[in-house]
C-alpha cells in the first residue's frame, strides 16, 4: 500500500518535511538555551539582592591604564554582585542620563563618579530624578553629592550595549545611553569597567532619588517559543504522516476522491 512513497515525489515531500521539521527543532533549542540564559541571569539578580557586600575589587579588576581609559569588563558570574566601596564623589563630572522610565514617568538617571583612593573611579548610579519643568529633556536640579569620605553598596551593571553620544549642556555631561569605555574618555581618570547600581551609602543619599528598578528578564517567554517550534515540528511529521495514509487509503480504494462538481451532468428541468 505504501510503495508509492518511493516515487521521487513523495521523497521529494519526505525531504522537505525532514527539513522544516529539522529547523523548528533546532529554533526551539535555540530558545531553550535563551530560556536558560535568562533564568541564570534571574537568579543572578535575586543572589545579589540577598548577598552580604563584598569589596569591589573581589568583583571588578581594577583599570590599569591612564586617564580616559577603562579596566576589564566584569565577568559574567559577577554581575549584579552586590559590593561595597569608599571613596569621594566627583560632582563635576556628574553624568546626566536622559530618556529613562520609572514608574512609567520619563526623567534621568545621575551618574556621579566615585573617586578611589588610588586615583581610579567607578561610576555610581545614584537613581532616578524627574526633570524640570518645560519637558522630558528639561535638565533637572541635581542633588549635591555628599562630600567627603563616601561609603557605598551597590550592584555591578554592566555597560549599556551601544555607543551614544556624549553631549556637554550647560557645563554637564549628558548621554542616552550608559556606555561605560564612551564616558570613560571624557572623564580625567581610570575608570572601572562596569557602572554601581546605588542600593544604599553613607552619608544617606537624598531622598529626592528614586531607586532604579530592577526588573528582571522575561524568560517564560523564551520557555513558550521553546513548546511552540517543537510542537509545529511534531505536527509536520503528523502532517506528512495523516498525508501518506490518506494517499494509501486513496490507492487501495478504501477513499475515494472528491467527486468533481464541474464534470457532474447540470440537472434537466421537468414536468
Amino acid at each position: 500500500m505504501y510503495r508509492f512513497l518511493l516515487s521521487p515525489r513523495w521523497l521529494g515531500i519526505l525531504a522537505l518535511t525532514l527539513v522544516a521539521a529539522a529547523v523548528m527543532v533546532l529554533l526551539g533549542n535555540w530558545q531553550l538555551d535563551r530560556y536558560r540564559g535568562r533564568t541564570e541571569i534571574n537568579e543572578r539578580i535575586d543572589a545579589g539582592q540577598r548577598m552580604a557586600p563584598a569589596p569591589l575589587h573581589d568583583a571588578l579588576t581594577a583599570p590599569a591604564g591612564g586617564a580616559g581609559t577603562t579596566g576589564p569588563a566584569p565577568a559574567e558570574e559577577k554581575v549584579w554582585t552586590r559590593v561595597t566601596v569608599t571613596g569621594r564623589y566627583d560632582p563635576t563630572n556628574t553624568v546626566l542620563v536622559r530618556g529613562r522610565t520609572v514608574d512609567s514617568k520619563v526623567g534621568f538617571e545621575i551618574l556621579t563618579p566615585l573617586v578611589l583612593g588610588d586615583g581610579t573611579a567607578v561610576l555610581v548610579d545614584r537613581g532616578w530624578i524627574p526633570p524640570a519643568p518645560g519637558g522630558a529633556t528639561a535638565q533637572p536640579q541635581v542633588p549635591a553629592a555628599p562630600t567627603g569620605d563616601v561609603t557605598v553598596v551597590g550592584r555591578v551593571h554592566e555597560t549599556e550595549s551601544g555607543s551614544g553620544a556624549v553631549d556637554r549642556r550647560d557645563g554637564r555631561l549628558e548621554t542616552r545611553r550608559i556606555a561605560v569605555p564612551r564616558l570613560a574618555r571624557e572623564l580625567p581618570y581610570p575608570v572601572f569597567g562596569a557602572y554601581l547600581l546605588l542600593d544604599e551609602q553613607t552619608p544617606a543619599a537624598d531622598p529626592t532619588f528614586v531607586a532604579v528598578p530592577v526588573g528582571h528578564t522575561n524568560n517564560w517567554q523564551n520557555f513558550g517559543y521553546v513548546v511552540q517550534w517543537w510542537l509545529f515540528a511534531g505536527m509536520t511529521l503528523v502532517g506528512y504522516g495523516w498525508a501518506a495514509r490518506r494517499e494509501a487509503r486513496r490507492a487501495a480504494g478504501i477513499e475515494s476522491r472528491p467527486a468533481d462538481r464541474a464534470a457532474e451532468p447540470a440537472p434537466t428541468g421537468g414536468a
